[in-house]
């Protein structure tokens, strides 16, 4: 009967505690979900985070950003992270994939120094998964590094770690198409002017200087560029020194492949140039 009136008391006093963790359970999910409504991204600070990412109870996932928006900050490719970041999470709101189990947030190094802090980083942009009831691991660290930050990427990333499906939806852009016209109506145009003396189309170093231009363009890195979305340079947020190359050998800035591309460049130059001049020479000295 003691046993009995014991169990009795024990399951009285810890109910409260379980009822009350189902409370805040339910609280958080029904903020986290109310904000996800508003805005696909989730703003936190160091009280936030700390209540809906690092204290328990907590059931769901959380991709988080950390970053450093503030122009004082100098982190040229954290806007740029930013908005590849925006559009997954907003492909991830109105899409069928949509639940409480995930949730998008971002923390600014000026909002939440102490989340920096409790992380152990130094740096800026870093995408982290925060999985339910427990700490992120070496895995849950997007290194992009090697697969860069793009929305793609980021998909992808988050489809391998909380096995969450997000199809992109990118915002059409028509500046390309734009451009393009413009091109062929300039050339269209040219050609109109010049249709009395085409001569130029037939010059074979006119098509040498224009494959040799193409030739330039692929193996300097622009279509890594355009794939990939790199930034122009880097700016170190604690020093402020500014790096054109970066330290990775599976990553790189796009002032790096302008300085790739005119390397290559001087050295076609030099080599044309050594060739005449060789040339030259052996005409001089021919009997």
């Amino acid at each position: 009967m003691k046993q009995f009136i014991w169990l009795f008391f024990i399951c009285i006093c810890t109910l409260p505690n379980v009822l009350s963790k189902e409370d805040v359970l339910s609280e958080k999910i029904q903020q986290l979900t109310d904000w996800s409504l508003k805005k696909p991204i989730i703003r936190l600070n160091s009280e936030r985070f700390k209540h809906y990412v690092k204290t328990a109870p907590r059931n769901y996932s959380m991709i988080i950003m950390l970053t450093a928006l503030s122009p004082s900050r100098s982190c040229g490719i954290c806007k740029q992270a930013q908005d590849e970041f925006q559009i997954v999470a907003q492909s991830y709101r109105y899409s069928s994939a949509f639940t409480n189990k995930l949730f998008f947030a971002m923390v600014d190094f000026d909002d939440g120094q102490d989340v920096f802090q409790y992380l152990k980083l130094n740096s800026a942009p870093v995408f982290i998964h925060f999985p339910p009831k427990m700490k992120p691991k070496k895995n849950d660290f997007m290194d992009i590094s090697r697969s860069g930050f793009s929305a793609e990427a980021q998909a992808k990333w988050i489809h391998d770690r909380a096995d969450v499906h997000i199809h992109v939806f990118r915002p059409p852009n028509y500046s390309g198409f734009l451009l393009v016209v413009l091109l062929v109506t300039m050339i269209g145009g040219l050609l109109y002017i010049k249709r009395n003396s085409l001569e130029f189309l037939y010059n074979p170093v006119v098509w040498g200087m224009f494959i040799i231009l193409a030739i330039l363009i692929c193996i300097s890195g622009q279509i890594w560029n355009s794939i990939r979305g790199s930034p122009f340079l880097h700016r170190n947020p604690q020093t402020g020194q500014i790096g054109l190359f970066s330290g990775s050998s599976g990553y790189q800035f796009i002032a790096e492949t302008y300085v790739v591309f005119a390397l290559y460049i001087l050295f076609h130059i030099n080599e044309f140039f050594f060739r005449k001049i060789k040339y030259i020479n052996f005409l001089f000295y021919l009997p």
